[in-house]
This record gives C-alpha cells, structure tokens and sequence, in this order.
C-alpha cells in the first residue's frame, strides 16, 4: 500500500503546491490550500490508530505520505499531525483535534494542573488548532493538549521559511491531560528523526529529478551538459545518495513493531543516512547547475533549503551517528553481523 499511497499524495499536490503557494507560504506562515485537501482526504492522519481519530494505516504508510509531501516541498505540518503529535496523543489515551496539530520538544513541568516551561522551534504553533505538550508530572511524564491561543509565541523559522517558533507555557492551564507512557519522550524522538528522514528522501529524490531535466536540457559546446564528466559525476552522486536515503528511511518505517512503534537501532540508521545525504544531495546539485540552481524562480532552492534544515532537526546527522555507534557497541562483538544483517527486530 505504501507505493500507492505515496503516489496518491503526489498526485494530490503535483498542482496545488506551485511557486505562488511556496511565496505565500512563507509569507504568512500558512498554506490553506495545501492543508485543506491534504486532511480532507485523510493523508495529515494516516498512522494515527482509528480509534483516536486518525486514519489508521502502518507508520510505513505515513512515511510515505511524508516522502511525497517532501518531494512536494509542502508547506504544511503533515509530520507534525499525523505521526509525531497524533501518535503522541494516541499513545496516551487522547482523541486527536480536528486540524494541524504540532508538538515540540522542551523543558515542561505540570505542576498543580499549571504548566512551567517552553517549547522551542515548534513546528508551525500559531497555525495549529492545539499543540501536544509532554511534560513531566508529579507522577510522571503527563501529556498536555493546549490551545496556542493560551500561549506566547515568539515568531521564528527555519533557512526554508518554514515557521519554528517559541511557545511560552508558563502558567498555561491544559485543556487535557492524561499520562504518558515512561518512554514517551524517547519514542517521540525516535518519529521525529524517521518523519524528517522520510521528508529528506522524498526532497531528495525530487532534486535528482530537477537536476537530471535541468542539465539535460542545458547546452554548452554543442551538447547537454549531463554529458560533461563532471557534471555526470554529480548526478550519479545524487542519484547514489537519493536512494540510499529512500532506502533508509522505508526500511525503518518497515521495520516498526506490533505497537507502531520503529526501532532504535533502525531509526539511527535512517537518520543517520538521510541527514548525510541531504548535505551531499544538496552541494552535488548545486554544483550541476551553477548560478539557475540559486535563483528564487528555480525548483532547487525550495528543495535544498529543506534539506539543509530538516537534517538538523530531530537530532541530525551527529546524534543519531553516535547513537547508532553506541547501540551496536552495547551489544558486544557477537552481535554485530546478526544486528547489522537482519535488524534490532
């Protein structure tokens, strides 16, 4: 189902996310007309249990939708509802709001029904109907659903003009609340590096495609200049990088358990893969098209700015690198070929 998924969503934008809607949208912080035929169909939920409020489907279905709303470059917090806050929610028991719903990540304390602390760099805050709070309770970690109307939000975004902005909690009174499983915060973290990983592949393989038409199409000296050496170099460079990220990424999405949720050693692979390729994906293409690959009127600049920010988020190429050089280390030479071979599961 994944394949037709992805294609579906593809399909679905392919005319809805042009340059006037990516100007907008990083004009006014929103993209209503990305957004509203995205959740109409049921895509901004898919991976979220039926049972609170989402679509259903495996994780490996919503990273799909991921990988072509990545592809698309849309500007719209498809992650942010459907596999990050929206599993969060439903792993504690909480139905999901109607409308973009965001989460981030934070010092937060529930103290006396009363939250103390922020949120930084949260994915689209203003625009979103609520926003999914962990915070850490009396008795645990405690997952809070609250108005941003409630909140202070300082304005911010990323190199790609997508909002990331600051939400002051202090003396915020949820809506709801209810508690969150001990390993909350680590299986939030763990979704966020595999949704950013899945965006990355989709982008990625976008780019390979824009490269591949742009300097197919150029002529120098009498021939197009993807016949040059150098420039066939960087194609196969991205190509190379595209697909390994693609397959990262789909493999941990895979490789999720009964509970939805996908490993750790998995995750960190995927990230790991994905935020290196973005940075490769990004200079090989840059570097094929010259001074049209940095123009506003180009494809590619949408493309890379994302790339750039999105391996960044969620832990980047370092963290997961190192917590996936830890993971095989834990588990002593004898396990290194069985784990690298068939996987943590």
């Amino acid at each position: 189902m994944s394949a037709e998924v992805r294609e579906a969503v593809a399909d679905l934008l392919a005319d809805r996310v042009t340059p006037g809607a990516l100007e907008a949208a990083e004009r006014d912080g929103w993209a209503a007309g990305v957004w509203e035929p995205l959740h109409a169909g049921g895509f901004t939920t898919v991976g979220v249990p039926e049972s609170a409020g989402g679509a259903g489907g495996s994780v490996a279905e919503a990273c799909a939708v991921l990988e072509a709303a990545g592809a698309a470059a849309a500007p719209v917090p498809v992650a942010e509802t459907g596999l990050l806050a929206g599993r969060l929610l439903a792993s504690a028991g909480l139905a999901l709001p109607d409308g973009p719903v965001t989460t981030g990540t934070g010092s937060v304390t529930l103290s006396d029904g009363t939250l103390t602390g922020r949120l930084a760099r949260v994915p689209w805050a203003s625009a979103s109907s609520r926003i999914a709070v962990l915070a850490d309770g009396p008795d645990g970690p405690v997952v809070a659903v609250i108005d941003p109307g409630t909140t202070s939000i300082s304005a911010g975004h990323n190199l790609a003009g997508e909002p990331r902005e600051t939400v002051d909690l202090d003396g915020v009174v949820p809506e709801t609340t209810a508690p969150a499983p001990a390993d909350a915060r680590e299986a939030l973290a763990r979704r966020g590096a595999l949704a950013r990983a899945a965006q990355i592949a989709g982008a990625a393989r976008r780019v390979l495609a824009v490269t591949v038409t742009y300097t197919g199409e150029r002529v120098q000296f009498g021939r197009p200049v993807s016949r040059f050496p150098a420039v066939a170099d960087h194609l196969v460079r991205i190509a190379e990088q595209a697909e390994m990220a693609a397959m990262a990424a789909r493999s941990a999405a895979v490789g999720a358990g009964p509970d939805g949720e996908p490993a750790d050693l998995d995750v960190a692979a995927a990230a790991a893969v994905a935020s290196e390729a973005a940075g490769l994906v990004a200079a090989a293409a840059h570097q094929a098209t010259g001074a049209m690959g940095v123009t506003r009127e180009f494809a590619l600049g949408v493309l890379t700015r994302r790339l750039w920010s999105w391996r960044d988020e969620w832990g980047g190429e370092r963290a997961w690198s190192t917590r996936l050089g830890h993971t095989l280390a834990a588990g002593g030479p004898e396990a290194l070929w069985p784990t690298l071979a068939r996987g943590v599961r």
